[in-house]
């Protein structure tokens, strides 16, 4: 019989109604026994525990840097683990716990839109589906993944999409590896993160994300800096540009050692170093252009990175960073057929 650890950390799967809101009050082992009402999991045990019980909004890095640990040692005792967490920062948390998960057990998030006690529950058919595509030989060596709607997401890349809707996620331009449905379990594609070494601290490093808006100046790239910020993300425009005042300051930055990454506030495509004045000037002077991660993505592998290199070797965060962004395809590999501006952006 194969062996599960389910990990309950609260989230909009596990609230009921109040008077003053939805509130967490439903334990793993409940969300379970929900779950087991949509489909049987013949030869395969779960083991429900319960680990925080909060709204994924009241979390910070540290809590999910021992969702991390908690992880880890499950792995090491079964099969595979699934986690419930809330949906407003599930997309980073298992984007965090991605980084250093190298075990071939898969691990598996999941959520809900609707609350427990909603007349027309999502989360125990996401559970279900979690459940059976943890169990499933298919996911061996899958990595950490995302389960929502009857679709198996890649981590890398995957956002939250949707404020209300029960297809609330996506993974755009990478799209679902698996479907769970009641015809089984079917495997489109899989791509697994290259795990990064755990770096030796309790928290991370303070990385700001500065967004760019019409006639967006420098000050908010300024505050970073004398806020103590180790590193900037850049959530620009487009395929990754930025105003004339906002260009200048990241220029400044990256003169004094300080990493620049760029995404785009678009919800989907990779960024580019493209044009004169924004992205190419950039990339030139050595900032790092993510790919398609999402801004809040892109944060934490700065801070991972960050967290376990020297202060001031721009050169070694930008090596790391790349390393792991082509690995996971993310930003292409080098090509010999590339133009000038597509190699500053590798």
């Amino acid at each position: 019989m194969s062996h599960l650890v389910l990990l309950g950390t609260g989230g909009t799967i596990a609230t009921r109604a109040t008077g003053g809101g939805r509130a967490v009050g439903v334990g793993a082992a409940e969300l379970l026994r929900a779950a087991d009402a949509v489909w049987p999991r013949p030869g395969v045990r779960v083991e429900p525990r319960d680990v925080a019980g909060r709204p994924s909004f009241a979390a910070g890095l540290t809590d999910v840097l021992d969702l991390a640990a908690r992880i880890a040692s499950a792995v090491a005792e079964a099969e595979g683990v699934v986690v419930t967490h809330g949906t407003d920062t599930l997309e980073e948390s298992a984007f965090l716990v991605s980084l250093t998960h190298s075990s071939p057990a898969p691990v598996v998030f999941t959520g809900a839109q609707r609350p427990f006690d909603d007349p027309a529950p999502d989360g125990p058919r996401n559970l279900a589906a979690a459940l059976r595509w943890a169990a499933s030989p298919r996911s061996r060596g899958s990595g950490v993944t995302l389960v929502f709607a009857d679709r198996v997401l890649p981590v890398v890349g995957v956002r939250k999409t949707h404020t209300l809707a029960l297809r609330a996620f996506a993974a755009p331009g990478r799209g679902p590896v698996a479907q769970v449905d009641e015809a089984g379990v079917r495997v489109l594609a899989t791509v697994r993160p290259a795990p990064l070494p755990m770096p030796a601290v309790r928290d991370l490093p303070r990385v700001e994300v500065v967004g760019q808006y019409l006639g967006a100046d420098a000050a908010a790239l300024t505050d970073a800096r004398s806020r103590g910020a180790r590193g900037v993300v850049v959530a620009g425009f487009g395929s990754g540009n930025t105003t004339p005042e906002a260009t200048r300051a990241c220029l400044r930055l990256l003169s004094d050692g300080v990493p620049v990454l760029i995404t785009s506030r678009v919800g989907e495509g990779p960024v580019a170093p493209l044009y004169a004045g924004g992205g190419a000037d950039l990339a030139a002077a050595g900032a790092v252009f993510a790919g398609d991660l999402s801004p809040w993505q892109a944060r934490l592998l700065l801070a991972w990175v960050l967290a376990g290199t020297a202060p001031g070797d721009l050169g070694a965060v930008r090596d790391r960073c790349l390393a792991w962004l082509r690995e996971t395809g993310a930003v292409p590999c080098p090509d010999p057929l590339s133009t000038p501006t597509e190699d500053a952006a590798r």
